[in-house]
């Protein structure tokens, strides 16, 4: 028979064993986590000053070839160059979300939002979206038509959208969609309705 101290200390030394294990279970949880918070490449957004308003996204959903509009909560700015940037970082973060209905890369953002003679606005994309964006007709067209119906819906004054990549044009998005051309919001909303 096994003396009564010693039985004791084993089942110490396995009780000390078990909490052992799920401490060591935490913290590799944590480090998982924290190693994936590092590796986030999307850029971190300040702060915004405005009023918090639901804004509608036209949403492309690439399997079924159509497009849905989805409403909401951004805070959006009074000045209209900022609202159209924050009406268009609403939308790249809804696609930046897993699963999504239509993919962009990580890191995808806009750079700035300018507003010429309120009719017109220039989109300046990142570099990311562009590299990292999907190739193909139908998914680059997507998202152009995405961002711009998107544009239009929640900005009417806009008549015409000019998409640059850092700062310059660019032939195309990613290979086949030209963004060498001001896109008319009119054009461009008939023929998301037509794809509803």
């Amino acid at each position: 028979m096994i003396p009564r101290d010693v039985q004791i200390t084993l089942v110490l030394l396995l009780v000390a064993i078990l909490a052992s294990g799920i401490y060591i279970l935490v913290l590799h949880r944590r480090t998982e986590e924290g190693l994936r918070r590092a590796s986030d490449q999307r850029p971190v957004v300040a702060p915004v000053a405005g009023s918090d308003q639901t804004v509608k996204l036209t949403v492309a959903y690439d399997e079924d070839g159509v497009f849905r509009t989805r409403d909401v909560s951004v805070v959006v700015p009074a000045e209209p160059s900022a609202r159209a940037k924050s009406v268009l970082e609403a939308l790249i973060s809804y696609y930046l979300t897993k699963p999504s209905p239509h993919q962009l890369a990580e890191g995808s953002a806009v750079n700035n939002v300018f507003i010429v003679n309120q009719k017109l606005v220039v989109v300046d994309l990142n570099q990311s979206l562009a590299e990292g964006h999907p190739s193909g007709v139908m998914v680059e067209d997507f998202t152009l038509m995405s961002l711009i119906d998107t544009l239009a819906t929640n900005l009417p004054q806009v008549q015409q959208v000019k998409i640059l990549i850092n700062g310059k044009e660019r032939e195309t998005l990613a290979g086949h969609a030209d963004i060498r051309s001001i896109y008319s919001t009119a054009a461009i909303h008939k023929a998301v309705a037509q794809l509803q």
